[in-house]
């Protein structure tokens, strides 16, 4: 097969050469961004930390609570569905305060960095030896 295609063989070797090569830089800048995020620029995760603060509106529309605040009533379904909730919304709020946002983005994030330098380097390596391999020959 050498033989028929050689410029076929050359450029297909050469371009997943380089996506090797791409797939294992890309992943290694990311790796050094989360550091320098982690350990230098420690403010650029604040709009991450804040948005881990969300807000669950009640199941009640805000006309009805504002007649609430003018002295309204509630039927007796629409308290039970507000208390359901209320306790929902507290037990939310316990799981939400145990979970760090922040690390949990960054093990994500270096859990793509991994797979891309896994995936790359293994690529780039085998494609690399194949080409040295044919130059030393050819020479």
């Amino acid at each position: 097969m050498a033989e028929k295609h050689p410029l076929i063989r050359t450029i297909y070797l050469y371009l997943f050469t380089l996506i090797g090569l791409s797939l294992v830089v890309i992943g290694a800048v990311r790796f050094l961004d989360m550091g320098l995020k982690a350990f230098v620029f420690t403010k650029a995760d604040e709009p991450e930390k804040a948005r881990s603060n969300y807000y669950y509106l009640p199941p009640i529309s805000s006309s009805k609570l504002e007649g609430l605040e003018e002295g309204g009533q509630l039927t007796d379904e629409e308290l039970i569905s507000l208390r359901s909730w209320l306790q929902d919304y507290q037990a939310m709020q316990e799981r939400e305060a145990q979970i760090d946002y922040l690390a949990s983005s960054r093990h994500r994030d270096a859990s793509i960095n991994l797979s891309l330098i896994l995936v790359g380097l293994p690529l780039y390596l085998y494609h690399w030896r194949i080409i040295k391999k044919e130059t030393r020959e050819k020479a």
